[in-house]
């Protein structure tokens, strides 16, 4: 015998409460406990306000491999996927910036003090959070090794960022630097440094040596490692010092 239907249930509420479950689920549990599609099904419930969006999630699992690779495509690869479109596109890649803008904010929270390979590790491990391009910043600090400015000096492809060491002078100068930390990373890969990595170094080293701006480090991050030329012994020098 069937049973008798429900008049009052139809797919929209249905949505709607399985919506308003997993909105609860993560106010009190927050997203420890989710599966990655369902974090997928949370954010899209913002850009499609009426819609099942579990299957458009497991598609988009499928077609990048990851939760973290649909946040780090290309936002026109994105929108050119069915049922996404730009809306779509554009909120789901906002999420690795917003990660990003949160991590640094909440270090320069306080004053924030790079006097040690394990705190410039850190905050530049934050700096480039989710970046799937090259970058290079010349991070300036001040006499007591504060942090003045992450100066973003040249961004590049996911092989190489262009690098000119007179745009790491001007950063320095324009933000009265007493010293800088060379920061990049290395969006695939390891965070070993290539020879062109250190000829880089040597390079801004003897370029900023005759300004008086010292170079206290230069950090490579691939993921959550990172690289230290200070800490592994092979930050060049300039002056009487240098070999």
């Amino acid at each position: 015998m069937d049973r008798p239907r429900d008049e009052n249930v139809t797919p929209d509420n249905l949505h709607c409460g399985h919506r308003d479950r997993l909105r609860e689920r993560f106010l009190s549990e927050g997203l420890d406990g989710f599966e990655d599609h369902q974090v997928l099904e949370l954010l899209l419930f913002y850009a499609i306000p009426r819609a099942d969006t579990n299957p458009l999630a497991h598609v988009l699992l499928r077609r990048y491999g990851s939760l973290s690779a649909v946040l780090e495509a290309d936002p026109r690869d994105l929108a050119a996927t069915p049922g996404i479109g730009r809306k779509v596109g554009a909120l789901l890649c906002l999420l690795p910036h917003v990660a990003r803008r949160y991590q640094t904010d909440r270090l320069a929270r306080g004053t924030v003090v790079l006097a040690t390979s394990e705190a410039v590790a850190k905050y530049a491990t934050a700096l480039m959070l989710g970046r799937t391009e090259e970058l290079f910043y010349a991070i300036c600090l001040d006499t007591q090794c504060r942090l003045l400015q992450p100066a973003l000096v040249a961004t590049g492809t996911v092989k190489h960022a262009d690098v000119h060491p007179r745009h790491v002078v001007e950063e320095v100068l324009r933000n009265r630097a007493a010293s800088v930390i060379l920061a990049h990373n290395h969006p695939q890969g390891t965070p070993r440094p290539s020879n062109q990595d250190h000829r880089l170094t040597q390079l801004i080293v003897d370029v900023l040596g005759p300004l008086e701006i010292r170079v206290n480090d230069h950090i490579i991050v691939a993921g959550d490692a990172a690289f230290s030329f200070q800490r592994e012994g092979v930050l060049p020098t300039w002056g009487r010092d240098a070999k």
